[in-house]
């Protein structure tokens, strides 16, 4: 009697020519997607045909580039994660500041960085692991294993029900696709004489009240977003140079941390120019940390002196004999620009918005101008980063465009594309054209608000 071939869920028969078919609907797919950026995914490895062994794991998945974890369990619960660094079995502990974990609340994937300082795995022979803290395949059986830990803070009730028995576990490999609209959704003028005409029209630009001779810009945003890299790129653009006055960079907790008004001037000895660039502490989704927002509040309607160091506990508030006096159109802010990383806009937590949204209550109930910068947009779209002329055929920013829109209520037409000067050592005209123009935008912007607020 001839033998049949019998498949193991522990074990790996033959898996050669076994159709491979993804669980994820195609809304899970695009969900997933969206927290990735611009990719596709293709199906690398399926537990339940080539095995829960770490060694069948490896063979399927090992220098794959990005990869996409998904795990099922017998309560229906959607959960898994990502890493950018390919498994090769190197005996290194991985660092990874884009790797998160998720789990899908109904029909939205919930995204959990990794915190910061923290590896993501060993990169070893063993089971995929994140943060040597969620174990998917362990001990080489269909079940999920929590040690503890702080790399990620997550609740394994919410996560996974609490029940750690897989009924599946699948990988995804991560590609990049590249996808434009056949004409420009938007027209800029890549020139010289196009940056020439923006700086002479920021230069010689007047605000319409008499009273206000430089009209006031707060920039809000969360931490890294490119709040203070924007000051810093306006400022090189007017010194022909790149400058770093204000500071910035990549940390887990904001690095300014004072109320700063940034003057610019046109070159080393010009004059000062008719505008200010106001940078605050960055936005965090916890409460008791990050900007509060009835700081912010204090800041709109003029009260907070240059040089206010926050305190996240504490909200400012105003010296009564100087809170007496009556605030000046000149010392109030005119226009708020949104600063909103383009690479996290999907992975913005439901408290970060719920922050957001308040912020905008308060800015619309004094009727200040309002304005988006989506930064990073080289990092967002491999299209974009190759040639920043790419950015409006862009499919892929268009719909980040849109989303931010969604996202924070704001018109399509006041989100503004952009990216920063951050590793560069010379300036250039792309960068350029795109800042002064945001730069021009929040001017006029500024000048609804004045001539309402006459």
């Amino acid at each position: 009697m001839r033998k049949a071939k019998m498949y193991s869920a522990f074990g790996a028969a033959s898996t050669h020519n076994v159709p491979l078919t993804s669980i994820l609907t195609e809304e899970q797919r695009e969900q997933l997607c969206a927290s990735l950026g611009n990719v596709k995914l293709s199906l690398l490895y399926k537990a339940s045909v080539h095995g829960y062994k770490a060694s069948a794991f490896h063979q399927r998945c090992d220098r794959q580039g990005p990869t996409l974890l998904v795990a099922y369990n017998r309560s229906g619960y959607i959960f898994g994660g990502y890493t950018s660094v390919d498994y090769a079995q190197s005996g290194q502990y991985i660092t990874d500041k884009d790797t998160f974990i998720f789990s899908f609340q109904g029909k939205i994937p919930v995204c959990i960085k990794i915190n910061h300082g923290h590896y993501v795995r060993l990169d070893d022979a063993g089971v995929p692991s994140f943060g040597q803290q969620l174990y998917f395949c362990y001990k080489n059986q269909p079940v999920v294993y929590s040690l503890g830990g702080n790399a990620f803070s997550i609740n394994t009730a919410a996560m996974y029900g609490n029940d750690p028995q897989l009924s599946e576990c699948e990988v995804y490999k991560i590609s990049s696709q590249v996808s434009t609209e056949e004409k420009p959704w938007r027209n800029v003028l890549w020139t010289a004489e196009r940056k020439d005409e923006l700086m002479e029209m920021i230069r010689n630009h007047k605000p319409v009240v008499a009273s206000v001779s430089r009209v006031r810009i707060l920039m809000i945003g969360p931490v890294g977003a490119g709040k203070s890299s924007f000051f810093n790129s306006i400022n090189s653009i007017f010194m022909s140079r790149i400058t770093s006055k204000a500071m910035s960079g990549s940390a887990a907790t904001s690095l300014t941390t004072q109320f700063r008004t940034y003057p610019v001037k046109d070159g080393r000895e010009g004059k000062l120019l008719p505008f200010v660039l106001c940078d605050t502490m960055g936005l965090e989704e916890q409460s008791g940390a990050g900007l509060d927002i009835e700081d912010i509040s204090s800041i709109l309607q003029g009260h907070v002196p240059d040089r206010y160091k926050f305190n996240p506990t504490t909200p400012f508030k105003p010296d009564e004999q100087k809170s007496s006096r009556p605030v000046s159109l000149q010392e109030k802010i005119h226009c708020v620009v949104y600063v909103i990383d383009a690479t996290k806009i999907s992975l913005m937590s439901d408290k970060l918005q719920e922050k957001l949204a308040s912020i905008r209550r308060k800015v619309n109930s004094l009727g200040i101008s309002q304005i988006v910068l989506m930064t990073k947009v080289d990092e967002a779209c491999p299209l974009v980063e190759e040639n920043l002329q790419s950015l409006y055929v862009s499919s892929y920013i268009k719909t980040k465009v849109q989303e931010v829109s969604s996202r924070l209520g704001v018109p399509v037409s006041c989100v503004l594309p952009v990216k920063n000067y951050s590793q560069e050592l010379e300036l250039e005209l792309n960068c350029d054209v795109l800042l002064l123009s945001a730069l021009q935008q929040m001017l006029n912007f500024a000048d609804d608000y004045l001539d309402d607020a006459c």
